[in-house]
This record gives structure tokens, C-alpha cells and sequence, in this order.
């Protein structure tokens, strides 16, 4: 069993920038993805970005590109979101989860393909 906390959510403006962080306990990550989703209100959960343990390999979603980066803490083993350049549609939940079989499939964003899901962290972005 995995079980993951997320934190670092909150109010931002425009342009601002958040970082979140994903603490896990449990089993390790060595062979697993870590990933990031967030859904709106009335939309569907969207995959933001992922990245594989081990590698540090990473993926982004198109829409934050170059504004959002992943990355891992070995030793806390712990995931960070650090989101700049913020805008009103980066607003949503934001849930981290684990893929225990990426070693297998390679990135995958469909938020089924993840077994082990956060409590989620509110993001909201406005002026």
C-alpha cells in the first residue's frame, strides 16, 4: 500500500506561482510513475504531469509546458509541483498519484491507470 499526502495549495494571482508537494508512505517508488491530475469544477480529471522514479524521466500536458515542472526528492520521497506564471484556468483540485506498473506501459495519463490517489489540494488562481 501507498498512501500519499499533498500540501502547498492555496489562493494565487495571476502570473503567481505554488508549488505542491506529494509526501508518500508505504512501499518505495523505485519502479512506479508519480504523477499529477487536477480536475476542474463540472470537468473531468485531466493528467498535468508525471514522472518516473527512478529516471526522473518527465511528461507535461501541453497546457503547462514550460510553466510547470516535476521533480523528485529521493531521500523524503516526496513529489513537487512547482507551477509558475499561474492563470485563472489552472485553477482545480490537485491530486498526486502513483502508476505501479509505468515500468511496464511507459507514461500513461489516463487517471484509471493509477492505483493510489491524495486527498487533493485546492488551487485557486483569480485577481
Amino acid at each position: 500500500q501507498v498512501q500519499l499526502v499533498e500540501s502547498g495549495g492555496g489562493w494565487a494571482q495571476p502570473g503567481d506561482s505554488l508549488r505542491l508537494s506529494c509526501a508518500a508512505s508505504g512501499r518505495t517508488f523505485s519502479n512506479y510513475a508519480v504523477g499529477w491530475f487536477r480536475q476542474a469544477p463540472g470537468k473531468e480529471r485531466e493528467f498535468v504531469a508525471a514522472i518516473r522514479w527512478r529516471s526522473g524521466v518527465t511528461s507535461y500536458v501541453d497546457s503547462v509546458k514550460g510553466r510547470f515542472t516535476i521533480s523528485r526528492d529521493n531521500a523524503m520521497n516526496t513529489v513537487a509541483l512547482q507551477m509558475n506564471s499561474l492563470k485563472p484556468e489552472d485553477t482545480a483540485v490537485y491530486y498526486c498519484a502513483v502508476d505501479p506498473r509505468s515500468v511496464y506501459y511507459g507514461f500513461r495519463i489516463a487517471s484509471q491507470d493509477y492505483d493510489y490517489w491524495g486527498q487533493g489540494t485546492q488551487v485557486t488562481v483569480s485577481s
